[in-house]
């Protein structure tokens, strides 16, 4: 399942880095993105879940000669997950255990260029799914069988995020809101993701190929 949403992700942004390359203008018409953080449950979303660890990797792709940028990204977040009520067909409730996310957005952003210093933010959807582990007790043979349970997500996202000039790479902070359409033991999923990390300048490197 993981292969079969990574692989329309990587045709994705190889689609995106050859067009750039047939490009000519701007330099920094294409970023890649790579982060490292935590997504911090929001409201009744913290009464199961809590944070663990986050990455994100991503594409900015610069539209025209200003600042607007198509933004595509993947999140993986993990959490601790504590459930609640017990999902259907089961009958114990799991502490701390882990759910994770494999999301997709694609928002549309704006990016302001001072000196080495650049500010962005954007807005835009997507979805995914979500894992959450499900145990299965076999009173008997006094076995545990362990499984994950797939919640499909639709969600939208908006944020923003600073920007410090390296020459051919960029560091950055960045922050957003997410929020799903789907519940999750009865409850809104809504999450508040902050990552640090580098955004090499990849339209240099393709021009030199």
């Amino acid at each position: 399942m993981k292969l079969k949403l990574l692989t329309p992700i990587a045709i994705l942004f190889i689609a995106l880095s050859l067009n750039v390359k047939a490009q000519s203008g701007r330099p920094d018409k294409l970023y890649s993105l790579s982060g490292i953080g935590f997504a911090f449950p929001m409201g009744e979303t913290a009464d199961y879940l809590k944070p663990k660890f986050s990455t994100s990797l991503g594409l900015n792709l610069g539209l025209g000669d200003g600042g607007l940028f198509l933004y595509p990204k993947v999140s993986l977040h993990a959490f601790e997950f504590n459930q609640i009520t017990p999902d259907a067909g089961y009958t114990y409730n799991i502490e701390k255990g882990r759910a994770t996310t494999y999301l997709l957005n694609v928002a549309l952003g704006y990016r302001k260029i001072v000196d080495k210093w650049a500010f962005y933010g954007f807005a835009g959807g997507g979805g995914g799914f979500i894992l959450t582990p499900q145990a299965g007790v076999n009173a008997q043979t006094l076995q545990v069988t362990m499984d994950n349970k797939t919640n499909g997500m639709g969600m939208i996202e908006a944020g923003g995020g600073i920007e410090y000039n390296l020459g051919g790479a960029n560091l950055f902070a960045e922050v957003s809101y997410m929020y799903g359409f789907t519940k999750i033991q009865n409850r809104t999923f809504n999450t508040l993701p902050i990552s640090i990390g580098i955004k090499p300048n990849l339209s240099k490197l393709l021009s030199k190929l």
